[in-house]
């Protein structure tokens, strides 16, 4: 397992997500020097809803644009420095032990060649250790450089990694005139040490202008800041036909947004909302604007009574989405208007969630190697529906755990306290975890069997078996949700409630038929039984196949490498694994179109 940072509740664990697929699948951006530098003032407040920097201020794009892994975040969206490269997986996967330079954001050339050290030209930004990630070591850091005119960085400014802080304002001068030029740039970076934890560092509100001093630190902004809350009371999504069956039970009594008056002075702030059904672009609801004063560098809460929602959906399975989109600003200002305005999209599809998408942690059971780790999440239907399949958000893990297996299991009751627990269908076996990101972030798994299921309470669970090396098997979690988690745990025999806080992002499937991530999840149960032998082994292993032929076999490591690899076999053979380092390694058969369930071996 990932020697890593860990938050740790009797058999509960949460660690790193090391995986973020929001930018795993993102379109490759183009991002090239601009053709024309840019000119003073330079203002970025990550106000974007794209995951990468823009590419009008920026060169690179390694960084992660969001505004969940900021804690009280100075507006809303910020850049998010780990050990993640652009495609969102780990700079090293395999080497646990690495520090090295991990996320860089350039800025794109800036002309200050007409500007001189009397000019004082002042960089500032605010940055933040750990936010809702996990804190960058001691040996880690964030660090700044200035680009000279030799085309030489400088490093101007860096910090040791520590705990989580609030976001603090570093005010950074531009002295040497080697930087007064026209091609001047500005590059932040930030050093990780892969396997400790994800060292994340989160960056916001960049300013760089002359007539500035080391004391010009008003920032002078009536800015929208973390994410409204949802307009349901328990669920973060669900489909529409089961929300309508019940919209008085299902609808929270409010919504609401929040903002902040970084001003040193109280203002008065224009407030208010609209709402969309965004498929069809049909206006549901517009509120009337309202006033408030809000009090100097004091955020305050924004709360609206629930809108009433009276739209057809065109048919009893479509997708609605219902586009809020919140302002405050103060009228006649000259601040920033971009940060004005958040948008909160509640969404009707074919799921039950309560996870919000994005996972800022991962979390596993402790599981004990004779018995089985259970965990179930409790959802309620308010009509009649069928459960045709599970969406599971996986957080990657070193080595990988892609010979890892579960089942997925489908309960009308558990009892706390007991073992007892009652399955609605014969659990499915042989799923093996998925990491490449589909549409929604989640590898999708289509039941054999489609579960009816009646009006009330269902538990949807995954089942990690004992001895089967499928140990610490990782879930994402979103720690952004507020309320109950619905979790229970079985790790030690019993059924338990979870005690953590946040959500773990395993969503039911519900009404029309899915289709699986991909063609071999699940794989159907085997009926034909192998052996491999002896175990340990030094130079040679047997495998006995006798009643499937031709079979190939492989021999993985624990990050699921194939190392060696013999086809066209059939019965009883051998394999010389002589040059293998000593270790743990995974013996596969591959037959007829179907994966057997590896078998682990060890090397001696």
């Amino acid at each position: 397992m990932l020697a890593c940072s860990f938050i740790a509740h009797a058999q509960e664990m949460l660690v790193p997500i090391n995986y973020n697929p929001f930018v795993q699948k993102q379109p490759e951006k183009v991002v090239a020097k601009a053709t024309t530098a840019l000119s003073l003032p330079f203002f970025e407040d990550f106000t974007s809803y794209d995951v990468f920097p823009d590419p009008l201020k920026w060169m690179d794009h390694s960084v992660y644009i969001n505004n969940t892994m900021g804690v009280n975040p100075i507006s809303r969206g910020v850049a998010t420095f780990d050990a993640l490269n652009a495609q969102g997986a780990p700079y090293d996967s395999f080497n646990n032990a690495t520090l090295l330079y991990a996320d860089s954001l350039t800025s794109q050339s800036i002309d200050l060649s007409s500007n001189t050290p009397g000019d004082s030209v002042y960089l500032s930004f605010f940055c933040q250790p750990q936010g809702n990630g996990f804190y960058p070591e001691p040996d880690d850091s964030l660090m700044l450089y200035f680009k000279k005119t030799s085309g030489a960085w400088q490093k101007v400014w860096g910090q040791e990694g520590s705990t989580l802080q609030q976001f603090t304002q570093v005010m950074v001068p531009v002295l040497d005139t080697g930087f007064f030029h026209g091609a001047f740039q500005f590059r932040f970076v930030n050093k990780a040490s892969i396997g400790i934890n994800d060292d994340v560092w989160n960056v916001d509100y960049i300013r760089l202008d002359a007539n500035r001093s080391a004391t010009d630190t008003a920032i002078n902004d009536i800015a929208t800041t973390i994410d409204p809350t949802n307009l349901l009371n328990d669920y973060t999504a669900m489909p529409y036909r089961q929300f309508t069956a019940n919209m008085t039970g299902e609808l929270a009594a409010q919504h609401s947004f929040y903002a902040e008056n970084r001003y040193g002075n109280s203002h008065s702030v224009d407030y208010g909302y609209s709402a969309t059904e965004k498929t069809s672009n049909t206006g549901i609801f517009t509120s009337s604007v309202s006033n408030a004063t809000v009090a100097a560098y004091t955020g305050q809460q924004f709360q609206f009574p629930t809108y009433n929602i009276s739209y057809s959906a065109p048919s009893n399975y479509s997708k609605v989405i219902l586009e809020n989109k919140y302002f405050a600003s103060e009228p006649g200002s000259t601040d920033p208007k971009d940060n004005d305005t958040i948008i909160h999209d509640q969404v009707f599809d074919n799921y039950l969630a309560y996870d919000d998408g994005t996972a800022e942690k991962s979390y596993f059971l402790k599981q004990f190697s004779t018995l089985p780790a259970k965990l179930a999440i409790e959802f309620h239907l308010n009509q009649p529906d069928t459960l045709r399949g599970v969406a599971i958000y996986f957080g990657r893990q070193s080595p990988m755990a892609f010979n890892k297996f579960f089942s997925i299991a489908v309960y009308n009751n558990i009892t706390i306290g007991s073992y007892f627990d009652t399955t609605i269908v014969q659990p499915q076996e042989l799923n093996f975890p998925g990491y490449v990101d589909t549409v929604n972030h989640f590898w999708i798994y289509k039941l054999d069997t489609p579960v009816a299921l009646n009006p009330g309470v269902f538990f949807l669970g995954v089942i990690q078996p004992a001895m089967s090396g499928s140990d610490s098997l990782y879930y994402g979690w979103d720690v952004n949700r507020i309320g109950g988690n619905h979790l229970y745990i079985n790790a030690t025999g019993t059924w338990a409630s979870s005690a953590m806080a946040g959500a773990a992002m395993i969503r039911p499937l519900m009404g029309q038929p899915v289709i699986a991530t991909n063609i071999g999840t699940p794989l159907k149960p085997e009926t034909t039984d192998w052996t491999v032998y002896p175990n340990p082994a030094t130079n040679i292993i047997w495998v006995d196949m006798e009643d499937v032929a031709p079979y190939t076999c492989e021999v993985l490591d624990a990050q699921g490498r194939v190392l060696l690899r013999q086809a066209n076999l059939s019965g009883k053979r051998t394999l010389n694994i002589a040059q293998l380092s000593s270790g743990i390694y995974f013996v596969r058969i591959l037959a007829g179109g179907q994966a057997f369930t590896p078998k682990k071996i060890i090397k001696l």
